[in-house]
C-alpha cells in the first residue's frame, strides 16, 4: 500500500486553471470521486478543493501508473486540453505525500502563512469523503495524525497569532486604541466587497456591533446576513454623512476611484474618532477637523511586515514539528501490520512452552527422550488456542477499528513488535536542510 498526492495550488498552477479544476457542487464532486475509485490501483481517496488549491490524496496499490491515470480523469472530467495541466501541479508519493499533507494542514503551504481556515476546510472535505464511503481506514489513519500535527503546530508556535491581512491588522490596531477591548462599541463599515467583508468578520469576532454602508444596498444586506454573532444593521449611502459624525470607529474599504469621505461631509464633534482607510486608492482625505486619527494602508503595513517576520520565525519551528510527526507516523504505521504481531504471539507461546518443558525435565516429571513429543503437544495446543484469535485478527485487519485492536493486544501481551526494516518506500529524506526550498528564507544579519 502506498500514499499518493496530486496538488494544484497557488504555487504551481495559475488561477485560471485552478478555476477550471474547481467542482461546481457536491454532485459534481461525487461523480469525480466515483471515476477515481473506479481506477484499478485506487483503494481510497480524499479530495480537498478550496479557492487556492485542489488536492487529491489517495491510498493506492501500485504507483507505476497512478499519476497518469488520475491526470487523465482530471482532464476528462473538467473538459480540459491535456496541455492545460502539462507541467502544472506537484506529485508526491508515500512519505513525501504524507509530509506534504501535514505541511498543508499546518498552514505552511497557504497563501497567508499560518492562516487557520485550511484546517476547517480539510475537516469538511474529510468528513464528506468518509461519510460517503470514498475513504476509510488508510486515509483516516493519516488524517487523524495530520490533525494532531496541525494542533501541535498551533499550540507550540505563534504562527497564527499575529494578524497579517490589512483588515485584521486594522481591527487589532483599533483594539489597541481602545485598551484591548472593542466589545460593545459600534463601527461603521463603508463598502461590502471582499475587504469590507473581511473587516466586518474581524469586527464581529471582537464583539463590535456593525453598521454597513454601501452604494448597492442589496449587497450590504447580503453581507449583513452572513454575520450573526453581533448586531448588524444596514444604512443607505445617503446616510454616510450622519454616520461619520456620530460614531467613533469607521472602516472604509470601497472600490471607489476617488475620495468617499472628505471635508464636505465631515463635521467637528466633541468626541475622538478613529478612521481606518484600508482602500487603495484611499477613500478618506485628510481633514481639518480635530480629534480624528486616520490610519491608511501604509500606516498598517509596518505592523503587517513585522507580524509576517514573526510568522516566518514560527514557521521554522513548525517545520520541525511537521518533520517529526511525519517520521513518527511511519514508525507507528510499521508496527500495525497484523502478520508480525501474530508471529510474535506465536513465538512467545513457543518460548513459554519450551521453558516449561525444560522445567518439567529438571524436576523429573518427564523423560528427556519425550522432549520432542511434549513440544509437539504443547505447540499444537497453543496453535489450537490461537487459531480463532488469529483468524479474527486477520479479518479485522482492514477495518477502521484494527489500529485500536492491534495496539490493545500489544499492550495486553506486553509485546514489543520488532519494527521490520523500514519499508523501501518509507525512507526518511526530510532533514530540515534538504527542504530549504519550501521554507521561509532567513534574513542575513
Amino acid at each position: 500500500m502506498h500514499y499518493f498526492t496530486l496538488s494544484y495550488t497557488h504555487k504551481n498552477t495559475p488561477i485560471d486553471t485552478r478555476e477550471k479544476l474547481a467542482f461546481t457542487d457536491d454532485e459534481d464532486l461525487k461523480k469525480f470521486y466515483e471515476k477515481i475509485l473506479a481506477l484499478p490501483c485506487i483503494n481510497e481517496v480524499l479530495i480537498i478543493s478550496t479557492c487556492n488549491r485542489v488536492e487529491l490524496l489517495a491510498s493506492v496499490n501500485d504507483v507505476s501508473e497512478v499519476a497518469e491515470n488520475i491526470l487523465f480523469e482530471f482532464v476528462n472530467h473538467h473538459e480540459l486540453l491535456p496541455d492545460e495541466l502539462n507541467e502544472k501541479g506537484d506529485i508526491h508519493y508515500d512519505i513525501e505525500a504524507v509530509h506534504h499533507l501535514f505541511r498543508v494542514i499546518s498552514s505552511l503551504d497557504s497563501v497567508v502563512l499560518g492562516e487557520t481556515q485550511i484546517v476547517a476546510q480539510i475537516k469538511d472535505a474529510f468528513s464528506f469523503a468518509y461519510e460517503n464511503g470514498y475513504c476509510g481506514q488508510k486515509v483516516a489513519r493519516v488524517m487523524q495524525n495530520a490533525f494532531r500535527c496541525s494542533a501541535a503546530v498551533r499550540s507550540s508556535t505563534d504562527i497564527s497569532k499575529n494578524p497579517v491581512s490589512v483588515a485584521s491588522v486594522a481591527v487589532t490596531k483599533a483594539k489597541e486604541v481602545f485598551d484591548g477591548n472593542l466589545g460593545g462599541y459600534t463601527a461603521v463599515v463603508v463598502g461590502a466587497g471582499e475587504m469590507g467583508e473581511l473587516t466586518a468578520k474581524h469586527l464581529a469576532k471582537a464583539g463590535v456591533n456593525i453598521i454597513i454602508v454601501n452604494r448597492d444596498i442589496e449587497k450590504a444586506h447580503k453581507l449583513a446576513s452572513m454575520i450573526d454573532s453581533v448586531t448588524v444593521t444596514v444604512e443607505p449611502f445617503s446616510e454616510l454623512k450622519n454616520l461619520v459624525n456620530h460614531y467613533r470607529l469607521l472602516f472604509s474599504a470601497t472600490g471607489a476611484s476617488g475620495v468617499v469621505i472628505g471635508d464636505d461631509i465631515t463635521e467637528q464633534v466633541s468626541f475622538t474618532r478613529h478612521w481606518f482607510d484600508i482602500a487603495v486608492p484611499r477613500d478618506i482625505s485628510q481633514t481639518n477637523c480635530k480629534n480624528i486619527t486616520i490610519y491608511a494602508v501604509d500606516d498598517l503595513k509596518g505592523i503587517m511586515d513585522e507580524n509576517i517576520k514573526q510568522r516566518e520565525k514560527s514557521a521554522e519551528v513548525a517545520y520541525g514539528i511537521v518533520d517529526k510527526f511525519t517520521q513518527d507516523f511511519f514508525k507507528w504505521l510499521q508496527t500495525l501490520s497484523v502478520n508480525p504481531l501474530i508471529k510474535e504471539i506465536r513465538d512467545m507461546a513457543k518460548e513459554c512452552s519450551e521453558i516449561e518443558i525444560e522445567k518439567a525435565i529438571k524436576k523429573g516429571y518427564i523423560d528427556k527422550d519425550a522432549r520432542e513429543q511434549m513440544a509437539k503437544i504443547l505447540h499444537g495446543a497453543f496453535n489450537a488456542f490461537l487459531h480463532h484469535p488469529t483468524h479474527k485478527l486477520k479479518n479485522i485487519a482492514e477495518q477502521p477499528q484494527a489500529d485500536t485492536v492491534v495496539q490493545s493486544i500489544q499492550l495486553v501481551f506486553g509485546l514489543k513488535t520488532k519494527q521490520r526494516k523500514a519499508l523501501d518506500t518509507y525512507k526518511w529524506d526530510y532533514q530540515i536542510e534538504k527542504k530549504s526550498k519550501d521554507r521561509p528564507k532567513k534574513e542575513l544579519s
